[in-house]
C-alpha cells in the first residue's frame, strides 16, 4: 500500500488545516475570554457558549458531512465554508455591551451582549463545521490510508498547537490591549482568504462518486444499533476520543483565565508558547511511532504522559511549573489526540466518510463540549474563588479542575481494554 502523499495534498492539509485551527482557537480560547474579559465574569456563560456550539457543530457536521457524500464533492464545501467562517469570525468585532443596549434597550447590557456572544458563536461554528470538521476532515480520510495516516494525523495534531503558538506569540498583545476589532478582522479575512485559495489547491479524489441512497435515512444510518454491532472497533474507538475528549474540555476554556486570574501570571503568552513548541515537536516525532507499535497500543503510554501533566498542574504555581507541567500535559494530549484519530479513520467504512464525520462530532465534540465545561463550571464555582474589581464580584477557575479532568481521563482505560481484547482475538 502506498505510504506517500503529495505535495499538492499536503499543502492542502496543513494550509487548510491550520487556518482553520486559528478560527477554532479563537473560538474555543479567546470567545471565553472575550466574554471574560469584556461583557461578563459568569463561568455558565461560558459553559453555556462551549455547549451551544458543540451541539451546533455536530448537527452540521452530520447534515453536511452526509451531503458531501451525497453530491460526491469535498471541494466546494471546503471553500465556500471557509469564506462564510471567515466573516462570522470577523463580526464578533461588533459585539459590545453599548451596541447589545442599542440594539435591546430594555435589557441588561452584559446579558444581552453575552447572549449575542453565544447566538454569533453557533452561526460562525454552522459554517466552520462544514468547512473544517465535515468536508476537510472527510477530505483527510479520502486521500490518506491505513500505511500513512499516523503521520498525516501526527502533523495535523499539532496544527492546533501551532495555531495557538503563533496566536499567543504575535497576536496576543491585542487581546490584552483591548483592540478585539482588529484581532477578530485579522483572522476572519486570513480564513476567507484560504477558502478562496481551497477552490484552486483542493482536488476531489477520482474515486469519490455521488450517492445515490435516500439522504434523509442516511442521516440516521451511524446511529443504527445494527451499524454499531456491525463497527465495534470503530465505536469503541469513538467512546475512548469521547472519554479523552470530555477530560481535556474540563480544564481547556478556562485554561488562559486560570493561569492569568489565579496564577497571576500575565505573560502566559511566553509560558504557553514554550509549552507548544516542545508539545508541538513531540508530537511530530511520535508520529514515527504510531504506525510501528499500533494505534491502540500507543495510547496506554500517551495517556500516563498526560495524566502526569495533569497532576503536575495541580500543585504548580509558578511560570516555570506551569511550563513543566504543561509540556507534559500537552505532549500526552497531542499523541492521545493523533493515535486515537488515526484509529477512527482506519475503521470508518470507506463509502460513508462524510456522514461518519458527523458521528465522529457526536463522540468528539458534543458531548465533551456540553458535559466537560459543565463539569469545569461546578468545580469552579464549589472552589469559590473570587475577587473584587470595581464592585464586581468576579469568579476564578481553581486548581481543581485538573483533578477533575485526570478523573475523567482514566475512564479512557475501558474502551481501550475492550480494543485490545478485539484486535487479540
Amino acid at each position: 500500500m502506498n505510504g506517500k502523499l503529495g505535495a499538492r495534498k499536503w499543502a492542502a492539509l496543513i494550509l487548510i488545516g491550520l487556518v482553520g485551527q486559528f478560527a477554532w482557537t479563537i473560538e474555543n480560547m479567546y470567545f471565553n475570554v472575550f466574554l471574560y474579559n469584556t461583557i461578563s465574569t459568569d463561568p455558565r456563560y461560558i459553559s453555556a457558549m462551549v455547549g451551544a456550539s458543540a451541539v451546533v457543530a455536530t448537527l452540521t457536521t452530520l447534515l453536511m458531512g452526509a451531503l458531501s457524500d451525497r453530491v460526491g464533492k469535498r471541494r466546494v464545501f471546503i471553500a465556500l465554508g471557509y469564506i462564510l467562517w471567515g466573516l462570522s469570525t470577523a463580526a464578533f468585532a461588533l459585539i459590545t455591551p453599548e451596541n447589545a443596549a442599542r440594539l435591546f434597550p430594555g435589557a441588561n447590557a452584559a446579558a444581552a451582549a453575552a447572549v449575542m456572544v453565544v447566538v454569533m458563536d453557533c452561526v460562525m461554528t454552522f459554517f466552520g463545521s462544514t468547512a473544517n470538521d465535515g468536508a476537510f476532515n472527510a477530505y483527510v480520510t479520502d486521500v490518506t490510508n491505513s500505511a500513512n495516516r499516523g503521520r498525516a494525523e501526527s502533523v495535523l495534531a499539532i496544527l492546533p498547537l501551532i495555531s495557538m503558538l503563533i496566536i499567543f506569540g504575535a497576536f496576543d498583545g491585542l487581546t490584552q490591549q483591548g483592540r478585539w476589532k482588529e484581532f477578530f478582522s485579522i483572522f476572519g479575512a486570513a480564513v476567507s482568504v484560504v477558502g478562496v485559495i481551497a477552490l484552486f489547491l483542493v482536488k476531489d479524489e477520482p474515486d469519490l462518486m455521488p450517492r445515490r441512497d435516500k439522504y434523509l435515512a442516511n442521516l440516521l444510518y451511524g446511529l443504527r444499533p445494527s451499524v454499531v454491532r456491525e463497527n465495534p472497533e470503530l465505536y469503541l474507538s469513538f467512546a475512548a476520543f469521547c472519554l479523552f475528549s470530555v477530560a481535556v474540555q474540563v480544564f481547556f476554556p478556562f485554561l488562559i483565565i486560570y493561569i492569568q486570574n489565579y496564577l497571576g501570571i500575565n505573560d502566559y503568552a511566553v509560558v504557553l508558547g514554550v509549552v507548544l513548541i516542545v508539545a508541538s515537536a513531540v508530537s511530530v516525532i511520535s508520529g514515527r511511532f504510531i504506525d510501528r507499535v499500533g494505534k491502540i497500543r500507543f495510547t496506554y503510554p500517551a495517556a500516563g504522559v498526560m495524566l502526569a501533566g495533569l497532576a503536575g498542574m495541580y500543585f504548580v504555581r509558578s511560570s516555570l511549573g506551569v511550563i513543566l507541567a504543561g509540556v507534559v500535559m500537552m505532549s500526552g494530549y497531542m499523541m492521545i489526540s493523533a493515535a486515537l484519530g488515526a484509529n477512527i479513520r482506519d475503521w470508518t467504512p470507506p463509502d460513508k466518510v462524510g456522514h461518519f464525520q458527523g458521528i465522529r462530532m457526536i463522540f468528539a465534540v458534543m458531548l465533551p463540549m456540553v458535559i466537560g465545561p459543565m463539569i469545569g463550571a461546578a468545580v469552579i464555582r464549589g472552589g469559590q474563588s473570587t475577587y473584587i474589581e470595581l464592585g464586581q464580584v468576579k469568579t476564578v477557575p481553581t486548581p481543581g479542575i485538573y483533578l477533575a479532568a485526570a478523573a475523567v481521563l482514566l475512564l479512557v482505560a475501558i474502551p481501550l481494554a475492550a480494543l485490545k481484547r478485539r484486535a487479540k482475538n
